[in-house]
C-alpha cells in the first residue's frame, strides 16, 4: 500500500492541520516526517481551536495511529505541554502516539545556541522561532546528536552532559549577553524526559514497512512549507529540514517508489512569517485586510504574518518539485469583499520576463507581473457545495487549475472542519 503525502506549498501556515484532520477518517496511520515544535498546526471543531506543534494532526481520531518519524526533532518540555493540553480528550497516548527511536532530541542548550546565534546576526537575522531547531539539525548532520533511542540506554545522561557542556562552550563564542539559568532549564528537561519515556518508542521504518505490507493506509504529514525547504526554499531564510516530498522518504524511511498521492495545500493568497523575500507582499489596506480577516498570526510564535497576493510562479515551482497530484485551496473566504484580485503570473527579473522561480527573488531583482481578476462579495463560510460558489470564485479556481495543470479538489471556506468543500 502506497504512502500518501500532505505538504504545504508556500511559506508554511497553509492550513495543513485542518486538512489532515479532515482526511484522517480515510487513513489508519498519520506520520509526521520532519520539523519540530517550530510547526503550528491549527485544527478547529466544535467551536474550539487546537494548536499542535509536534504531535500529528490525527490525534483526535480514536482509531488513527499517530507516528512522530525519525526526521522530526523533539523538545521533551514542549511535547509534555502538548500532551497535558490534550488530557481532557481522554486520548490513549500509549497506544495511538508512537515515536521513532531515530528522532533527535532538542536539548535546553540547543535553544540557548539558537538564541545566541540569532541575536548575534542583528539586522541579518533569519527570523528563527528560537525553538532550537537549527542547532539540533546541525548536531544531527555533525553526528553529535542525541536520539529518542538513547533514552533507553543506561548512559544517556552522560551523553547528555557531554553534549550540553560542548554547547555551553560554543555559546561563549557569540558576542552577545545571553542570560540563562541552565540548572532550572535542565530540571524541566529531565522531568519531561521521564514523561516521554512512558510513551511507546518504535523502530519506525520497520513499523511503517510492515504496515504497508498489511495494507494499512498511511498519510505522511509535512510541517512548514515548500518555500522553506533547506535546499529548495528561499535560502537562507528557510527552516533546517526538507519540507518537500523528498523529505518524507528520508524522514520516515519510505522508499520513493512507495509514494502514492501527493496533496498540496495553498492559501488563496500568500503569507509569510519572519524575514525573507516575498515578491507579492502588500503594504497597503488590502494587505492589512487580509491579515485582519484571515487572523494572520503565527500559531507557534504569535507574530503577525506578512500578507500578499497569490504568487503563481512560486506555487508552480512547489507543485513541480513535489510532484503534486491534487490541490487544496485554503481561506478562499478571506478574499470575500475584494472588488479586484491580483495573481502574480510572472516576474520581471533582471530586465526580462520569466515564469520560473530564479535563484534569487530579493526585491532588487524581482518585480511581480500581475493578472487582475474580478473579486466576489458573497460570504462563503456557510456554503456546503461548489454549486453555491459565486461565478468570480469559480473563475478564480478555473484560472489556477489551468495554470497549475493540477485539480483543486478541496476548497476551505472557514476554519472549522465542517467548512470544507469537496469538488
Amino acid at each position: 500500500m502506497a504512502v500518501d503525502l500532505l505538504l504545504g506549498l508556500q511559506w508554511g501556515d497553509e492550513g495543513k492541520g485542518k486538512i489532515v484532520d479532515v482526511l484522517t477518517d480515510n487513513y489508519d496511520i498519520i506520520a509526521r516526517f520532519q520539523g519540530g515544535p517550530n510547526a503550528g498546526h491549527t485544527l478547529e471543531f466544535d467551536g474550539i481551536k487546537h494548536v499542535l506543534h509536534t504531535i500529528p494532526s490525527g490525534i483526535f481520531h480514536k482509531n488513527a495511529i499517530n507516528i512522530v518519524g525519525n526526521g522530526v526533532v523533539i523538545d521533551p518540555v514542549i511535547f509534555k505541554k502538548e500532551i497535558n493540553n490534550l488530557q481532557k480528550f481522554k486520548i490513549d497516548f500509549k497506544r495511538t502516539l508512537l515515536i521513532s527511536r531515530k528522532a533527535h532530541l532538542i536539548l535546553p542548550t540547543h535553544r540557548l545556541l539558537d538564541a545566541a546565534s540569532e541575536a548575534s546576526k542583528g539586522k541579518a537575522k533569519i527570523g528563527s522561532t528560537l525553538k532550537g531547531i537549527g542547532p539540533t539539525y546541525m548536531d544531527k548532520t555533525g553526528r553529535n546528536g542525541m536520539r529518542i533511542g538513547d533514552l533507553e540506554l543506561d548512559n544517556w545522561q552522560e551523553k547528555y552532559r557531554a553534549l550540553a557542556d560542548k554547547h555551553e562552550s560554543m555559546i561563549g563564542f557569540y558576542d552577545v549577553d545571553l542570560q540563562y539559568d541552565l540548572r532550572e532549564l535542565e530540571s524541566d528537561f529531565f522531568s519531561a524526559v521521564e514523561d516521554l519515556k512512558k510513551l511507546t518508542f518504535i523502530d519506525s521504518e520497520e513499523y511503517l514497512y510492515q504496515a504497508q505490507k498489511a495494507g494499512k493506509k498511511i498519510l505522511a504529514e509535512g510541517a512548514q512549507g515548500s518555500m522553506l525547504d533547506i535546499d529548495f526554499g528561499t535560502y537562507p531564510y528557510v527552516t533546517s529540514s526538507n519540507t518537500t516530498a523528498a523529505g518524507a522518504c528520508t524522514g520516515l524511511g519510505v522508499a520513493p517508489s512507495h509514494i502514492g498521492k501527493v496533496f498540496g495545500i495553498f492559501k488563496a493568497y500568500a503569507t509569510r512569517v519572519g524575514s525573507g523575500p516575498f515578491p507579492t507582499e502588500l503594504f497597503d489596506e488590502d494587505g492589512a485586510t487580509m491579515g485582519r480577516v484571515g487572523n494572520e498570526f503565527g500559531a507557534t510564535t504569535g507574530r503577525p504574518r506578512r500578507c500578499g497576493w497569490l504568487d503563481l510562479v512560486a506555487l508552480k515551482y512547489a507543485v513541480q518539485i513535489n510532484g503534486v497530484t491534487s490541490l487544496m485551496m485554503m481561506k478562499g473566504d478571506v478574499l470575500s469583499g475584494f472588488k479586484k484580485l491580483k495573481i502574480c503570473t510572472a516576474y520581471q527579473y533582471k530586465g526580462e520576463t520569466i515564469s520560473h522561480l530564479p535563484f534569487n527573488i530579493e526585491p532588487e531583482n524581482v518585480t511581480p507581473v500581475y493578472t487582475e481578476m474580478e473579486g466576489w462579495a458573497k460570504d462563503l463560510t456557510q456554503m456546503g457545495s461548489p454549486d453555491e460558489f459565486p461565478k468570480s470564485l469559480q473563475a478564480y479556481i478555473d484560472f489556477l487549475e489551468n495554470e497549475l495543470q493540477v485539480p483543486i479538489q478541496i476548497v476551505s471556506v472557514g476554519p472549522d472542519r465542517k467548512q470544507t468543500i469537496h469538488r
